[in-house]
């Protein structure tokens, strides 16, 4: 997802730059956000629907919050770039009781050198162009893979191959000593082999579409287990500025797809997933434009079923400055996990979400 940005004057940075006698470029982007954010269901209030979720009584909840505001810096010489980029979500620091404080996260932070990335970024098996322009930040997140990690990554024309950090998310398989309401997490003391993924990419005046396969040593306690998975996304011009945006993953994604929605490993076995996503956006006129999506994941040991849509409508009062109003609905519509009889609660909350955003350009 790709932020604005606007160069710096060479004088205003030289406190960056002035270790190197090397000529740089400074350029800072970013954008000050707004949401204001109703929810109403028997799905607990989250600040974007993340694939996850508790089932609770019916409530109601309004939330301000300016958290995604985003800040980046990207410094360049004449072989090497780098880039560096943070917000403020999901920081457990700031409480609204006081003065709404809250820490930075790091986003991306990585070194491009010729044809090789290192650092922090999209997972290569993420495809940006397919995310859809929603008020909820990063969309219907549960259809879609939307993982940022360290990697090591080379490009060669339209490929790409990367090793990524190894990380298993999941539960141990239950036995005559503990019940399925007591399962423990994966121990991830012995991820030590990196996730191996390869990348086809095409483009043309039609849009792009990218192909993406990936497999995973897992290997928690006793459970050596070899996982693979595909991935298909792509972004599609349809009529006049019109676009249509889809995701297809399947097989054994885990944590790469649905954020929250799946995992890597339930009860010892690989989980299997299902996910996928779509998008259309409409442009009424040059400024005024509405997407209409839905994203979907379905897994097959843990039987989870969410399913995320909505519709919104966007103008720019301004280049820089653009409005939003997004209405949705989040459900979770779990079957009975197939290591378990017991009955899982499902249920689903509406949300209506206001949002401004200006940018630095």
């Amino acid at each position: 997802m790709k932020t604005p940005s606007v160069k710096l004057p060479l004088l205003a940075c030289m406190a960056v730059v002035a270790h190197s006698s090397h000529a740089m470029d400074v350029e800072l982007g970013g954008f000050i956000k707004m949401n204001a954010r109703y929810v109403s269901g028997d799905v607990e209030f989250q600040d974007l629907w993340t694939g996850g979720g508790s089932i609770s009584e019916p409530t109601k909840r309004t939330q301000f919050s300016a958290q995604e505001s985003r800040l980046n810096l990207a410094i360049s010489s004449e072989e090497v770039k780098s880039f560096i980029e943070m917000d403020f979500v999901g920081s457990s620091q700031g409480n609204p009781v006081i003065s709404n404080s809250y820490s930075p996260r790091l986003r991306h932070a990585f070194i491009e050198y010729q044809d090789v990335m290192a650092g922090q970024t999209w997972s290569t098996l993420v495809n940006t162009s397919a995310f859809a322009e929603t008020a909820d930040l990063g969309g219907p997140l549960v259809g879609q893979a939307m993982v940022r990690q360290a990697l090591i990554r080379y490009t060669h024309n339209d490929w790409q191959f990367a090793l990524e950090n190894p990380y298993t998310y999941g539960t141990d398989a239950v036995t005559e000593s503990n019940d399925s309401s007591q399962q423990e997490w994966i121990d991830t003391r012995n991820d030590y082999v990196p996730d191996l993924i390869v990348r086809y990419n095409k483009k043309g005046d039609w849009g792009n579409i990218s192909a993406s396969g990936i497999i995973r040593y897992l290997d928690p306690v006793d459970t050596q287990q070899l996982s693979k998975g595909i991935s298909v996304a792509g972004k599609f011009r349809t009529f006049g500025k019109d676009d249509l945006r889809l995701q297809l993953h399947y097989g054994h994604l885990g944590r790469y797809v649905g954020t929250d929605a799946a995992k890597d490993i339930i009860d010892g076995e690989l989980e299997t997933t299902l996910s996928a996503m779509m998008a259309y956006r409409h442009f009424w006129t040059h400024r005024l434009r509405s997407t209409v999506f839905i994203g979907h994941t379905t897994t097959e040991i843990e039987r989870t079923r969410r399913n995320h849509f909505g519709a919104n409508i966007f103008t720019n009062l301004t280049p820089e400055l653009s409005v939003g109003f997004e209405v949705g609905q989040y459900a979770i519509n779990d079957k009975s996990p197939s290591y378990s009889n017991e009955l899982v609660d499902t249920g689903q909350s509406q949300y209506a979400q206001l949002s401004m955003q200006y940018s630095f350009r």
